[in-house]
């Protein structure tokens, strides 16, 4: 008899199927493990073997083969410990093999049969519902699994545990969904004292999920405003919620709470290699610009970053996903990010104070903005100066506009975006829109069509930067609550488009 398991194996966030064939027969005792397993599954047998052991049982002394189908599909990753154990109990018939076969299962075995938390149960529960089966993970993944709602999670903590479960001793409650609390912003907007211009574009960007870039003296508060970002940011809706969670639960960075609504924001540094920010390395990871889907990317201290890395995000930013091709893997990611950006106007940092500023102004200046290439500093939908600040700001003790009201704009603008992008795919917010699609939502005023044109043929606009400004001054006109876009949204957006 062949008795059957299954699991899953994971191509970027896709989670593919995977049977567990386990036969049983007259030989000399062996246990071969086949089906392109590396060598994190190659090792389950030994560690299938001890926790069989922990529970009293023995392997028969025959010659079992697991075979894992397809088997021209690379195995990865220790979570093949669990269906390969219940594949095996089902042969020696220690469990049900129609029990067993029902389900999809994912694990990690430690030596005393415990079940030792994986990465991807997100994935695989969605994998398992697509299929009309059950999920059974260590206890760990369950609130993570169990959020997927249309698939019965059964999370035990040992090996012994689920075997009693299947066999109808011990029956198992089903995992419940387990979402983290959000946690509320320490950091406000009101500590950050001037800087009006600044904060204005940090909102805009904000409410559209535009590109922004700032730049200014070193102190001036660049990094001070984007750490602020998350707490004007919305929740994620549940769809948001969902994509981002299945990357992250590939990354291993969802805890038992389950999943999360707030938006992520990631500030790689700036020695990040191209496999951290882009993805890739074993088994064609997500990169921090997947992790940061739906999110934040804030890229301090922007012309450090190696040229080659910066060069990589231009096509992620302008299609909203990137495809990771290696020599064993070619994986696609989703990657609709917020970059935010923040650099020196120069090496030593003081390019417009000629009281401070090194011997070799301007051409320092030029030099290190020019590490940022023309095509990527175009994908910018805002550029900002932010100067120093003065003593009189630092001294006033009136603070600035706090979190709450600016994050309370900033829904209302997202909110007026859903409903206008509610009926086409693919677009959920202003940064989306292109094509006539985004000349049908702009709505321009006749005064407003004739400053934009005027703007473009001044200083030459290319195609991108012409409808980012576009997109710009519709997330302003949202910001406004109204309908058409005015000349003065325009001007606005032009302005932050050409300021540095």
């Amino acid at each position: 008899m062949v008795a059957r398991a299954y699991t899953v194996a994971f191509q970027g966030v896709e989670a593919r199927l995977v049977e567990v064939q386990c036969a049983i027969v007259a030989g000399l005792p062996a246990f071969n493990l086949v089906g392109l397993p590396d060598k994190a599954v190659s090792e389950a047998k030994e560690r299938v073997r001890a926790a069989l052991t922990a529970m009293g049982l023995a392997l028969p002394a025959r010659r079992i083969t697991v075979n894992l189908s397809p088997a021209d599909m690379p195995k990865e990753g220790s979570h093949f410990d669990l269906p390969i154990a219940l594949a095996v109990l089902a042969a020696m018939e220690a469990v049900p093999a129609d029990a067993v076969a029902a389900q999809v299962a994912l694990g990690e075995l430690s030596l005393d049969g415990t079940l030792v938390p994986v990465i991807g149960a997100l994935p695989a529960a969605l994998a398992a519902a697509e299929a009309d089966c059950g999920l059974i993970c260590p206890a760990a993944c369950g609130a993570e699994a169990a959020w997927v709602g249309a698939v019965q999670v059964i999370a035990p903590k040992s090996l012994l545990s689920l075997a009693n479960h299947l066999n109808g001793r011990g029956v198992l409650p089903p995992a419940q969904p387990g979402t983290a609390a959000r946690v509320e912003p320490v950091r406000d907007m009101a500590e950050v004292r001037g800087q009006e211009k600044a904060k204005r574009a940090l909102e805009i960007a904000a409410a559209g999920r535009h590109h922004l870039l700032m730049i200014g003296p070193p102190g001036s508060g660049k990094s001070m405003l984007a750490a602020r970002l998350p707490g004007i940011l919305p929740a994620l809706d549940p769809a948001e919620a969902l994509e981002t969670s299945m990357i992250h639960s590939l990354a291993g960075l969802l805890d038992e709470g389950g999943i999360s609504r707030a938006r992520p924001f990631r500030a790689p540094h700036h020695t990040a290699s191209m496999a951290a920010i882009v993805g890739g390395g074993r088994g064609a990871k997500p990169g921090e610009i997947s992790l940061a889907h739906h999110g934040v990317l804030f890229l301090d201290e922007l012309p450090e970053f190696p040229r080659a890395v910066l060069e990589t995000l231009r096509q992620p930013i302008e299609t909203g996903d990137v495809v990771v091709a290696r020599a064993n893997a070619h994986v696609k990611y989703p990657c609709k990010f917020m970059l935010i950006a923040a650099a020196n106007p120069c090496r030593c940092g003081h390019l417009a104070d000629p009281d401070r500023a090194c011997a070799r102004v301007p051409e320092c200046g030029a030099e290190y903005m020019g590490k940022i290439s023309g095509p990527l500093m175009d994908r910018f939908d805002l550029r900002v100066e932010v100067p120093p600040v003065s003593v009189e700001d630092l001294a006033t003790a009136d603070p600035g506009e706090p979190s709450r009201i600016v994050a309370e704009r900033i829904e209302n603008a997202r909110e007026i975006q859903r409903v206008r992008y509610q009926d086409i795919e693919g677009a959920r917010v202003n940064s989306d829109a292109e094509g006539q699609l985004l000349t049908d939502v702009a709505a321009l005023t006749g005064a407003a069509a004739e400053l934009l044109k005027s703007v473009a043929e001044r200083f030459r606009l290319s195609a991108r930067a012409y409808h980012r400004v576009l997109r710009v001054a519709r997330t302003i006109a949202d910001l406004d609550g109204v309908a058409a876009v005015d000349r003065r949204h325009v001007a606005e957006a032009a302005g932050y488009r050409l300021a540095v």
